[in-house]
């Protein structure tokens, strides 16, 4: 399977480059472009945990995708179905520039492709073997993936209207960095994680294999809240969504996909109970 790197990308002629990622200026667009993917070789993985990085690539290696995404568990569907209805609750996409920022195989970008009708609309990830998958999965989308690093876009400034950084936090080191990044190339980010504020989540993520494995740890709403507004940010919406955990069995699956839309309702339970949280915070003036 084919691997779009940023080095393919710069080789493309620049009005052809600007055209893919709905940028205006092909000029300004290139000359940004290729000063950002003119640094090292290493900056790709600055801050990123190597290791995690390494499981998810094999993950995407072995499986042609990533587990939680493959449709394997109900509980996986479920959780994942739910994740994507609540950030497309959340926030329009319609008709604009979209990145999305860590987007593994690209199950959750196609998705918000199809259902969402964006203008334009890339995927960004370190793990290659994911990307390929990603590549091979859009099919005839004129979605675009490539190879890259979350702390350090390839993008010039204001690139999108909106960037989507869904899921990576919780595996990275420096998340702070990855925030200000994503609203240096936006004006405009979503942030969905599984929610710290639930102590459920942190003993599954003590207990679980997988989360071990992954590098899962979750952060509270007060920790996000910080981090975006240290990076320039100010929260506009915030909710909590989801019940039915990844990986537990169909039967607890079925449960608590029952008691949902209970647990979603009600204000104080929504935030120590709901699985994540979606966050849509925009650049301070």
């Amino acid at each position: 399977m084919e691997v779009a790197t940023p080095q393919l990308l710069l080789d493309s002629p620049p009005k052809a480059k600007a055209l893919q990622f709905g940028i205006d200026n092909p000029s300004l667009f290139h000359t940004q472009f290729s000063q950002r993917m003119s640094l090292p070789e290493q900056s790709l993985s600055t801050g990123v945990q190597r290791k995690n990085v390494d499981v998810f690539d094999r993950d995407a290696e072995t499986n042609k995708g990533y587990y939680y995404t493959k449709n394997v568990r109900l509980s996986c569907r479920l959780a994942t179905q739910r994740s994507t209805d609540a950030i497309l609750a959340t926030e329009r996409l319609f008709n604009r520039s979209v990145v999305d920022v860590g987007c593994g195989d690209g199950f959750y970008t196609i998705r918000f492709w199809d259902r969402a009708q964006p203008k334009s609309m890339v995927g960004l990830d370190p793990a290659g073997h994911a990307i390929a998958v990603a590549n091979t999965n859009k099919e005839n989308r004129p979605v675009q993936f490539l190879v890259g690093d979350a702390h350090q876009l390839p993008f010039p400034d204001s690139s999108f209207d909106v960037a989507l950084v869904q899921s990576i936090l919780h595996h990275d080191d420096n998340p702070k960095d990855v925030i200000r990044e994503a609203f240096r190339v936006a004006t405009e980010i979503v942030i969905h994680e599984p929610n710290g504020n639930n102590l459920g989540l942190k003993v599954i993520e003590k207990l679980s294999r997988y989360h071990r494995e992954h590098n899962e740890k979750s952060y509270t709403s007060s920790q996000m809240r910080r981090w975006i507004e240290e990076s320039g940010g100010v929260i506009a919406y915030q909710r909590f969504a989801g019940f039915v955990p990844m990986f537990c069995p169909s039967v607890i699956a079925r449960t608590m996909k029952a008691l949902e839309p209970v647990v979603e309702a009600l204000p104080f339970v929504n935030r120590l109970g709901c699985a994540v949280t979606v966050i849509v915070a925009r650049r301070g003036t």
